[in-house]
This record gives C-alpha cells, sequence and structure tokens, in this order.
C-alpha cells in the first residue's frame, strides 16, 4: 500500500493528512515512479492555503517536485526505463507522496553523480533560477543584480548562479545568520532588511544608480521598495509571495519611478514543451554537476509530518533547501 499527504480544506498546516491509497497503473504516456525525497517548496504554501487553486479542486496532494527510481511505465513511453533514477519540477501536483503516477513527458533522466535528495531539491527550484537569469532577464558580466530571501531554496540558487555568469549580487536577509550563509553563496553585498533600510543601502552599493533587475519571491513586504531600487527602465520580476501577494497599485507609479517594467513569471509557462523543460533541466543538472551551483539540503522531514516541515518554512526557520523523505 502506498502513502500520500491529502489536503480535503484549505488551511493551516494541519489540513495535510497522511493517508494510505493505491495508484492506478501507468496509461499511455504515463509512468510510475517510487520517490526516494520530495522537494518542500514554498508554493506548496500556497496551494495548501487556497492562495494558488488545485487544478482538480478539493481534495488534492500537493507537491510538485521529487526525485526517484521507474517502477513501471505505459504504452508509448519509449525514452525511459524501469530503475531509472529520475527527477521533475514542474508537477503535475501529486508529489507528497512515496508512489505515484505521473506523465512520463514530465520527468528527467538523473545522472549517478547527483544524489536523490539533492536532485529533488534542485529542479523546481535550480530550473526557477534558470529561466529567471538566463530568459526572464539575461544577466550579464558586470551587472549589478538585487536578490530578496537570499539565503532561502531559490536564493542560494540564484547568488551561486548570476555569481558564476559575471554579476554583482546584493542580498536580503532577515539574520545576521543568514546573512553569512549568503555570503558563503555568491553574495558580495548582503543587508540584513531587519536592520536596516534595503532601498538606502542598494542606492549605497549602487553609487546612485540602482540595480537593472530585482528578484523578488518575497511579495508584498518588499514590492514598493524593490521598485525604488531600479535604474530607469529596470525590471521588476516577482515571482513569489512569501509574505503575501502584491497589492494592486497604480500603473503610473511605473513612469514615476523611470519607465520601470514589471513580470510575473511562472515555471510552468517556461517549461511548457518537452523541449524547454529539457533545456532548464539540464542547464541545471550542468551547473550542479560542475559544482558551480551547490545544492545543500539543510531540512529533512518524514513524508508523514509535512505538516512540521510547513510550519519551519513559515515561520523561516529553515535555510537552502528542505526534502520530506517516504
Amino acid at each position: 500500500m502506498a502513502h500520500r499527504i491529502v489536503v480535503h480544506e484549505f488551511g493551516g498546516p494541519e489540513v495535510l493528512k497522511y493517508e494510505e491509497y493505491t495508484p492506478p497503473q501507468p496509461g499511455p504516456g504515463e509512468a510510475m515512479v517510487r520517490h526516494r525525497a520530495v522537494g518542500l517548496n514554498y508554493i506548496d504554501v500556497y496551494y495548501r492555503t487556497g492562495l494558488y487553486q488545485p487544478p482538480g479542486g478539493l481534495p488534492f496532494t500537493p507537491g510538485l517536485e521529487a526525485a526517484g527510481v521507474v517502477e513501471a511505465v505505459g504504452p508509448g513511453v519509449d525514452d525511459l526505463r524501469v530503475g531509472q533514477r529520475v527527477a521533475y519540477g514542474t508537477g503535475p501536483l501529486g508529489a507528497y507522496s512515496d508512489l505515484r503516477t505521473m506523465p512520463a513527458d514530465r520527468l528527467v533522466a538523473i545522472p549517478d553523480t547527483i544524489a536523490d535528495e539533492v536532485a529533488a531539491a534542485m529542479m523546481l527550484k535550480g530550473m526557477t533560477a534558470q529561466y529567471l537569469l538566463k530568459q526572464t532577464y539575461r544577466v550579464k558580466p558586470g551587472e549589478t543584480i538585487l536578490v530578496h530571501a537570499a539565503a532561502g531554496g531559490v536564493g542560494l540558487i540564484l547568488c551561486q548562479w548570476a555569481k558564476h555568469l559575471g554579476a554583482t549580487v546584493i542580498g536580503t536577509v532577515g539574520s545576521r545568520a543568514k546573512a553569512d550563509i549568503a555570503k558563503a553563496h555568491g553574495c558580495d553585498h548582503v543587508i540584513v532588511y531587519t536592520e536596516e533600510d534595503f532601498v538606502r543601502r542598494v542606492r549605497e552599493i549602487t553609487h546612485g544608480q540602482g540595480v537593472p533587475v530585482v528578484y523578488d519571491g518575497v511579495g508584498r513586504a518588499t514590492f514598493m521598495g524593490s521598485l525604488d531600487c531600479l535604474q530607469p527602465r529596470g525590471l521588476m520580476v516577482s515571482f513569489g509571495n512569501a509574505s503575501g501577494p502584491v497589492e494592486a497599485f497604480n500603473l503610473g507609479i511605473l513612469s514615476q519611478k523611470g519607465s520601470l517594467y514589471v513580470t510575473r513569471p511562472t515555471l510552468m509557462t517556461y517549461t511548457a514543451t518537452r523541449a524547454q523543460l529539457l533545456e532548464a533541466a539540464n542547464d541545471v543538472i550542468d551547473v550542479v554537476s560542475r559544482g558551480i551551483v551547490r545544492i545543500e539540503v539543510n531540512q529533512r522531514f518524514p513524508l508523514r509530518e509535512a505538516a512540521e516541515a510547513h510550519r519551519a518554512l513559515e515561520s523561516r526557520q529553515t535555510t537552502g533547501a528542505t526534502v520530506l523523505v517516504p
């Protein structure tokens, strides 16, 4: 008998219920995967609370990222074999399980040089960093960029990768302990936003010029300040809502602050086709395999304790990556 986490009603971490179930045998274009590790991401909280609506409604199993081994394949699946190590980071929902059946074209082969926990922690966050740095805005050598939540899962990858691309990285964090972590992962300048005004510090660091791009996964608490960190015609990339969704604002503010651009991208748009998925995933596999980006799994929870993992994530007790272990 397999197990999974099920959400029957939107709410706090307590709505995450550990239940038995029987996954269906793979149909055409599907594969059954035995998970060895499941990635924890803030988007899981958005679905749990109902901020994001699960496509099939309630009840549902959260989770978009995991790594494991192929146990069976359905008709028409020719590029996967039983026993092959695979990972995914774009869903569909249902990763909070020890065994699941899912579309085979969302799975990516993982080399033996990358451990299961690392594979489970790098796909969604790593591909997010890939499209942010190389597609939404192409970071160029010599540029100075701003990354909020620099000690978080996506933040640590963004900082390391951006540094490799030749950028000077300014990161914001919530504590001095997290500042040390960010500095060790590519941040040239770290701002503890609980102790100082990050807008003022960014302007000081850039000698009043501001930055061409801000990567903001925090949301409501940092959005307006981030606009003030941008150069004229700069790009505000709002890719997360850790502090809550950004409230409606007057578009005229963008003209007043220098003809700014704002985008709200999602990984699913950037990996909609198989070719797009493989391009992003293989880029992540490459930088992780070469040691350019280190994926550090700093927290582990049993799958049945997913609620505790969510509490730790929401209370900002976590750094780097967190995985659930079936």
